[in-house]
């Protein structure tokens, strides 16, 4: 049985930790990789190299929206298709396994499972603009 009491809270630690993630993974190809080194990545695996612009987009205003709770559940569900992208273009073919050359796509999967959770299960406590305009009431 779900405690409708701590349910939000626990929605809401899994909400900034998502969204965290995708900050960190956003940045790393804003300020580690480049735009244009991501946009080259892009390029070798034959996807349009202006891919790399709006995935770089996605990651940081989702993971901002994640950790605000602003349309959390909306950008839970957007995210989804950049972790599929990337195991159709990267990390499928190296098996299961993270720990696999690579990589595998183990920690995808996590992820798209976590993001999943928080758009069936909603918002969670203290987010800032609900998707569905019903904050959690005490």
């Amino acid at each position: 049985m779900i405690d409708l009491r701590t349910a939000p809270y626990a929605i809401l630690a899994l909400r900034v930790t998502v969204g965290l993630l995708f900050l960190a993974h956003g940045a790393l190809k804003l300020f580690v990789f480049t735009p244009a080194g991501t946009a080259q990545f892009f390029a070798s695996l034959g996807l349009p190299p202006a891919l790399a612009y709006l995935t770089i987009a996605v990651e940081l205003a989702g993971g901002i929206a994640l950790v605000l709770g602003f349309f959390a559940r909306a950008a839970a569900l957007a995210l989804v298709p950049i972790l599929l992208g990337a195991i159709a273009t990267v990390h499928g073919s190296a098996g299961f396994f993270f720990t696999n050359p690579n990589g595998g796509w183990e920690f995808l999967a996590l992820w798209i499972a976590a993001l999943l959770a928080i758009a069936l299960a909603g918002d969670g406590a203290l987010a800032l603009r609900p998707t569905l305009g019903n904050p959690v009431r005490k």
